[in-house]
């Protein structure tokens, strides 16, 4: 009997079957919790949860969201249902306030990752994952595999993704703060976790290294090596200038520059398996024979595992599916197999508090 004299009953158990169906609906509908996200960056959710004017994080009820968010229409029905959502998947918190009985939401350490204006910030992440021609081109995902050939991306809209982005502002600027946001939460790990992986290299060349970003927080932590940032042409014509950083224009399938150590942050995962032993054996011929090592900031794939990460890193592999000709994640063995094929007899991975791992490679 309920509180209030109401009654519910449960009638029979949920069979096999049932839970199946339950399954089935509970995948099909992941894209709401994608376009829930979206909903909380476009809005200022976390932004007005983190605004209040104590200075403290302290939780709020609807109304002082709304407030703070500031739309003259805004339908607060409508965000209690986005919130009242969004607390259940532990986004937000949600208690109730024992003297007025409102509900008070408050960021978690999930929702902190949604202000715009935090060092630590996924939302250009989730503004491009979100965007409607990265959507587009998951729906192609069937033709992709049906077919083969052309990739969701290019089915989508008509051309490669590195030529849209050259005729499309919007949408470089989305996809290129995106990949920005990504390398600095990357980096951050690689510099926290691998120190010691840096010491006696004396001369570093990034390949692939678009702004030069990345090479440049390697020589400032590492200030004895001297940084070259190996990209294409019209992509280093436009980087920054960075301190004990040269930017060098050329095509990693022809040639890469000498240096003690070659550093390739989520570059071959753009690739085919040949493509990828093309580079890496241009490496190769970039290293001295003696301890010089190629430094692979990848996805290392563990279709066993259950954690979080892994099973993250297996949607970036169909993320590669649709949106480049050939790209994809790769297992321990399949890395194993391209470094052996481009003359690298030996290989360590080091596993760092990130999606990529670290994958040291020697003659």
């Amino acid at each position: 009997m309920g509180t209030d004299g109401g009654e519910i009953l449960t009638i029979g158990s949920v069979d096999f079957g049932e839970e199946g169906q339950f399954e089935i609906f509970q995948r099909m509908g992941n894209f709401v919790e994608s376009m829930a996200l979206k909903s909380v960056v476009e809005l200022g959710i976390a932004d007005a949860l983190n605004s209040n004017a104590s200075g403290q994080n302290r939780p709020m009820t609807l109304s002082e969201i709304a407030a703070r968010i500031a739309l003259p229409s805004l339908d607060i029905a409508r965000l209690s249902r986005l919130m009242r959502f969004l607390s259940c998947k532990k986004i937000f918190s949600a208690t109730i306030d024992s003297d007025s009985g409102e509900i008070l939401y408050g960021l978690t350490n999930s929702s902190k990752w949604l202000l715009t204006k935090s060092e630590e910030s996924l939302v250009p992440y989730v503004l491009f994952a979100t965007h409607p021609h990265v959507l587009a081109s998951w729906s192609r995902m069937s033709a992709c595999i049906a077919e083969g050939g052309t990739c969701g991306f290019s089915r989508a809209t008509g051309s490669t993704l590195y030529d849209f982005q050259s005729e499309n502002s919007e949408y470089q600027k989305v996809f290129g703060d995106a990949m920005a946001c990504i390398s600095k939460l990357v980096m951050k790990a690689v510099l926290n976790c691998y120190k010691d992986g840096f010491k006696n290299v004396g001369s570093i060349v990034d390949v692939g290294g678009g702004s030069g970003a990345a090479v440049a927080e390697i020589v400032k932590a590492h200030p004895h090596i001297k940084g070259v940032n190996y990209d294409l042409p019209y992509v280093v014509s436009n980087a920054p200038e960075h301190h004990n950083v040269t930017h060098l224009g050329g095509d990693m399938f022809a040639t890469i520059p000498h240096a003690d150590a070659i550093f390739l942050k989520y570059v071959l995962h753009n690739w085919s398996d040949e493509e990828c032993v093309q580079i890496l054996k241009n490496c190769k011929n970039a290293l001295p024979e003696r301890n010089g090592k190629v430094i692979i900031v990848d996805v290392v794939l563990n279709p066993q595992s259950d954690s979080l990460s892994d099973d993250e890193a297996l949607r970036l592999d169909l993320g590669m599916l649709v949106m480049t000709p050939s790209g994809k994640e790769r297992t321990e063995d399949e890395w194993k197999m391209l470094l052996k094929e481009a003359g690298f007899q030996q290989y360590k991975i080091i596993k760092i508090p990130s999606l990529p791992s670290i994958i040291e490679a020697y003659y």
